[in-house]
């Protein structure tokens, strides 16, 4: 199997993103969008993404031109998906929604086109149980502004659709993970996702301000950002809408409510973030942007330590769920977080022993999920030279 065009159905950021990170790599793209509207701003809001990734290094201005030539955009979802090799749905991230566009995907589509998902939130399977040709159905997951990718099938997938968009993935200039089995967030957000639901329990209960706990995140692990600049980057809208419509309780019993409760004041101003000039920070002048940020008041253990333990006991828990091994787990969290160390490198730091008494503390508190709790400890009780020691 190989892939020659490419269909993005949702013409939102990620589809845009992708659209022109394919065409980029020669690749002809359509992009649909049931919203006329998004279809006719789209030629001037690829520009904007193409920009994005200049920006990132990812391309050169002048590769854009032939780029953009290469994209078209169509109406018809029939028609758009007439003739390619692959598509990529980046619509709402509601299961309802997702699994009616699914539903006419799999109809539409020629037997031997690759249909994938680029949900960030929901899992593959619950998309894929309805489909006729869940043989050809996988997640293909990208992130706005990292060259990693997560790939993962379902329980009828083929195993030559996974090794197509491996090489797929390849031919971008991505990184391809593909994992064992999936898991909620895939590698990178499973581990992001408690970290930041542990910054927004920090500032909840009074523990410390943003730029407290941004600070002393970013000294301690000479980061660019932390978790509340994060937040902003990602946007508050997205993240709002992540716990409105999750179904469990997230990375820490009880938290889901008091997020909402955080981040409503927020949304209903149009306080979104980094785009909209105002989140947790003010743009484009948000003090942790400042030379001299992280260095500028004291190291605060006490909050630093917690979000440490979050990485640490979700980084365990994803190997013990035998999704990854650790190689690519600390390769996600490098590359998606541009860090120098992934978690089973910070292991050196605590030693297996500290790290338990600690973790032990932290999920009593009742800030970790007991359930993946308990599957991190018993990998860690391994003592197999996976185990960090």
């Amino acid at each position: 199997m190989s892939i020659h065009r490419v269909c993005f159905v949702g013409a939102g950021a990620m589809g845009r993103v992708n659209a022109v990170r394919t065409a980029l790599a020669g690749y002809p793209a359509t992009l649909y969008d049931v919203d006329p509207r998004c279809l006719e701003a789209a030629p001037a809001q690829l520009e904007e993404s193409a920009e994005l990734l200049v920006a990132g290094g990812q391309c050169s201005a002048a590769d854009i031109p032939a780029a953009l030539a290469r994209l078209s955009v169509e109406p018809d979802l029939a028609r758009a998906v007439d003739g390619v090799d692959l598509v990529s749905e980046s619509v709402y991230e509601r299961l309802d929604i997702k699994r009616e566009v699914h539903s006419q995907l799999d109809a539409l589509c020629a037997p031997q086109t690759i249909v994938t998902t680029n949900s960030s939130f929901l899992l593959p399977s619950e998309i894929e149980a309805g489909l006729s040709h869940g043989e050809r159905f996988a997640a293909l997951h990208s992130y706005m502004a990292s060259p990693l990718m997560d790939i993962v099938g379902c329980s009828r997938t083929k195993p030559s659709v996974i090794d197509t968009l491996r090489d797929y993935a390849a031919s971008l200039g991505a990184i391809p993970l593909v994992l064992n089995r999936e898991y909620p967030g895939y590698l990178l957000n499973a581990m992001l996702g408690p970290v930041l639901a542990t910054a927004k329990l920090l500032l909840l209960e009074g523990r410390g301000s943003c730029e407290e706990i941004d600070r002393s995140w970013m000294r301690r692990r000479q980061a660019p950002a932390g978790p509340f600049g994060i937040l902003d980057l990602i946007g508050l809208g997205l993240v709002h809408d992540s716990w409105q419509h999750r179904e469990d309780e997230g990375p820490i019993p009880g938290l889901r409510p008091r997020v909402l409760s955080l981040l409503e004041p927020y949304v209903r101003r149009g306080d979104l973030g980094v785009r909209s000039g105002r989140g947790f920070y003010c743009y484009p002048d948000a003090p942790y942007m400042a030379p001299g940020f992280a260095a500028g008041g004291p190291q605060r253990e006490d909050l630093y330590r917690p979000l440490e333990l979050a990485l640490l006991g979700s980084a365990l828990a994803i190997a013990g769920s035998n999704v990854a091994e650790p190689a690519d787990i600390d390769l996600a969290w490098r590359i998606g977080m541009s860090l120098d160390a992934g978690p089973f490198e910070l292991f050196a730091e605590l030693g297996r022993a500290r790290f338990a008494a600690r973790f032990s503390q932290h999920v009593g508190a009742g800030c970790f999920d007991p359930g993946r709790a308990d599957v991190a400890l018993q990998y860690l009780g391994r003592g197999s030279p996976e185990a960090p020691a």
